[in-house]
């Protein structure tokens, strides 16, 4: 057996195998041959694969999937296949020009104030003479038409006391309006430089430009003293330099890459610095720049350090640099404003102190330390603006839900000056209210009596449900009813800032709260209005709760207690008390962290039940415009209202990149490529930027309280109507891949229609978008197209 085994190996090694190949047909040796035959076999089909993926057919048939390394780098901008367009070219040029044209035509017409015209144009004039004034948003737009109308002349004492009054003759309405008009045309050229930034073809990105140009709404708030073109400039502008940057990725820290960073953020920290709804846009810009990074970490040729040095840069440019644009703004806003205005009152006592005139003339050679014998006003520090008061009304025997009161004096707060916001600080074993000698300063932690100064009757509590607050206990002056309810009128002082006054309570800077000893409340400001009992003042109560800001009162007004007839008494008291306030003096530093606090809990904008007002699901649809002005003389008017044509396939074009990008995902589940690669890339990043960007400026009003108008869409509609333009872009692209490219002629020829409906929409409303043409009852009515277009007919 072993004989056999040893002849067939050796037949083995003499005769080697045969064999056929599938493909070719021809006869080839066994092991090496046919591996070499093979590897040739692959080439070709590799050859026919890359021929084949050149062709003008889409292929719809299943492919490998991309790796993982190749989608990252792949879903990077410099390396998608994208070429960036990199100039400002003929096409925006034209759009620049077409916008001039639109918007500074009759741009002085209606010569009369228009919409919100009424509190930009008097801020113009309170910054022109230096006065402070108080306004919940940014103060960037306004201190931008301020330089305008100081450029122009404008000495600021024009009174806008409503819409519709006439400017006087040499106001400059030309000048106020025309940098507002200047921002909203640069608004085209600019959206049409980001779509081809994005790679959107030069068509479809000047149609973008174009829709705008048209839209009738855009072009409305684009001519009168309003801030939204300047928040809708600066936010296109800073997502254009950021996608300009990605483009820089393979060049970090070079000049282009750092320059195109920081002013991407400091166009969005600007747009944040004019309102607040910029900080959306200013999300969506951190967004961006963190996806680039995440893009770069699978990167082996960026080292740890070198990733490291690059979060550093980007978040330094998200967090800092729009900061520092925010921040100088307001310095700006508290340098020139150092005159006391309408609004100082709104501010802390400090605060009025330190503006030149109003509080400050009132008391600079007040007494600086509170002690017995001090008269004081009383007033609220943060939050609503009020007085602690009380007059000789007493609570009602039992309130409308039947709970019994004390039936003690009332004491509540009181929003307006009076003789009966004055209290005397007494010490309780003191029955001599005049100022003692020596002169006995209150200090944190001492017990004190309130005494009111017209009724005479002590700041007292008791154990009885305050009226609006039954959780609280009601506060009130006491009065003696001979009955079993003794006076608890004894208050423990605590100063919240006493490191900065040696622990002694001064006049306006000390933080004050007076703690009801027997119960261990605080006195509270509840902001809740009394009935018509007392006199719809604002409740006074003591709560168990201590820390919290309504329980922080502070001495703003103060005068001491003088010796009846004993003029030698006030000669003295005036010589050694009636000291200069110097430490009303506040850092710039305490008055920006006060203003923000006051900007983000006093909120002027909510107008409740206003008869233009609407909810963001009206916008999609245009359901309901804005009057901003009518002539007395006849029906015409300015009316905010958007161009249907436009404004509806904006809406429409979100949907359908939902759909488009629905289907493509599907697909690709089943490992179905239908476009390029590179366009799939374009599509994903249209998706991050524009369909993100509208997210982001538009889903957050649907929890936020507040009483909304249609301007308040138009930073989501601007993303919207890039987006209608990039639904346009793709369709032309996938329609050349179908059948030869034919199908773009249909297609180009219902485009061309569409741009006539908008066209034909934007002049019959440039009636009421210019306002300068009278029109007649039954012209006015044919322009409702729908019942809810609400625009005025007052004159037959």
């Amino acid at each position: 057996m072993a004989v056999e085994d040893s002849d067939l190996r050796q037949r083995k090694k003499k005769s080697p195998k045969k064999a056929t190949d599938a493909i070719t047909g021809q006869v080839v040796d066994d092991d090496e041959d046919l591996v070499k035959t093979g590897i040739e076999k692959l080439k070709k089909i590799k050859k026919s694969l890359v021929a084949s993926s050149d062709s003008d057919e889409p292929d719809t048939k299943s492919k490998p999937k991309p790796s993982r390394s190749a989608a990252a780098s792949s879903s990077a901008p410099a390396s998608g296949g994208v070429q960036p367009h990199h100039g400002f070219d003929g096409v925006a040029l034209l759009l620049l020009v077409g916008g001039l044209l639109t918007r500074l035509h009759q741009l002085g017409l209606p010569r009369a104030i228009v919409f919100d015209e009424l509190h930009f144009g008097k801020f113009a004039g309170y910054y022109v003479n230096n006065m402070f004034f108080f306004d919940s948003q940014p103060p960037l737009g306004k201190q931008l038409l301020a330089l305008a109308a100081h450029f122009a002349g404008f000495d600021g004492n024009f009174n806008f006391d409503r819409i519709g009054s006439e400017y006087p003759e040499g106001f400059p309405v030309y000048a106020l309006r025309l940098l507002p008009a200047v921002a909203g045309s640069l608004l085209l050229p600019a959206s049409y430089c980001l779509l081809r930034q994005l790679g959107v073809s030069r068509p479809a990105a000047g149609l973008a430009g174009l829709l705008l140009l048209l839209d009738n709404a855009v072009l409305v708030q684009s001519r009168f003293m309003l801030m939204e073109p300047f928040l809708l400039l600066f936010s296109v502008l800073g997502v254009f330099c950021l996608v300009r940057f990605r483009h820089y990725r393979e060049r970090p820290f070079s000049l282009p890459w750092l320059g195109w960073l920081t002013a991407g953020f400091v166009f969005l920290g600007a747009a944040t610095s004019v309102r607040y709804s910029g900080l959306l846009t200013l999300l969506l810009g951190a967004v961006i720049v963190c996806r680039d990074f995440w893009t770069l970490i699978p990167d082996r040729r960026v080292t740890s350090g070198q990733l490291l040095a690059q979060l550093a840069a980007r978040a330094l440019a998200v967090l800092a640099v729009p900061l520092l644009v925010y921040g100088a703004s307001f310095y700006a806003h508290l340098t020139v404003l150092h005159k006391a205005g309408a609004h100082d009152n709104v501010m802390t006592s400090a605060f009025q102190a330190s503006l030149d005139g109003g509080l400050a003339s009132i008391i600079q050679n007040q007494p600086l330390e509170v002690g017995h014998g001090s008269q004081v006003t009383l007033r609220h520090t943060l939050g609503r603006t009020c007085w602690l008061h009380s007059h000789e009304g007493v609570y009602p025997v039992k309130y409308d839900d039947d709970r019994g009161s004390s039936h003690q004096q009332q004491v509540s707060c009181y929003s307006y000056k009076d003789v009966n916001n004055w209290w005397i600080v007494k010490q309780p074993d003191i029955d001599d209210m005049r100022v003692t000698s020596p002169f006995k300063p209150v200090k944190h932690g001492d017990i004190i009596q309130l005494v009111h100064g017209m009724t005479s009757r002590a700041l007292n509590s008791h154990d009885v449900a305050a009226p609006m607050t039954p959780g609280n206990q009601e506060v009130s002056c006491y009065i003696d009813y001979n009955i079993s309810m003794p006076a608890q009128n004894l208050w423990k002082v605590e100063l919240l800032n006493g490191k900065d006054t040696g622990n002694v309570w001064h006049a306006i800077v000390s933080q004050v709260r007076l703690i009801h000893q027997p119960s261990g409340t605080a006195l509270k400001f509840t902001g809740q209005q009394l009935p018509d009992w007392g006199h719809n003042q604002l409740e006074v109560t003591c709560d168990k709760v201590v820390q919290q800001d309504d329980t922080i009162w502070n001495a703003e007004e103060h005068r001491y207690t003088l010796a009846e007839g004993s003029e030698k008494q006030q000669e003295d008291m005036a010589g050694a008390e009636m000291l200069p306030l110097s430490s009303a003096r506040l850092s710039l530093w305490a008055k920006f962290t006060e203003l923000q606090l006051k900007m983000l809990f006093n909120n002027q904008e909510t107008v409740q039940g206003h008869m233009y007002a609407s909810d963001p699901l009206d916008w999609l649809s245009l359901k309901r415009g804005v009057a901003y002005w009518i002539s007395p003389d006849s029906n015409a008017q300015v009316h905010f209202l958007g161009n249907a044509a436009v404004w509806l396939a904006a809406s429409a074009s979100l949907a359908a990149y939902a759909g488009i990008m629905g289907i493509y995902l599907l697909r690709r589940r089943r490992e179905c490529y239908d476009i390029p690669e590179d366009e799939w890339d374009k599509m994903c990043d249209l998706g991050l930027i524009v369909l993100l960007g509208f997210a982001l400026n538009y889903l957050p009003y649907f929890i936020i309280d507040h009483t909304f108008f249609l301007h308040h869409y138009l930073p989501a509609y601007i993303f919207a109507v890039l987006m209608s333009a990039c639904i346009v872009d793709h369709v032309f692209v996938l329609l050349g891949r179908v059948a030869g490219g034919w199908l773009r002629l249909p297609a180009a020829a219902g485009v061309l229609l569409w741009l006539a409906a908008a066209v034909y929409t934007f002049i019959r409303f440039s009636v009421v978008t210019y306002g300068t043409t009278p029109l007649s009852a039954p012209e006015v009515q044919a322009l409702a197209w729908r019942d809810t277009w609400d625009l005025i007919v007052h004159k037959p």
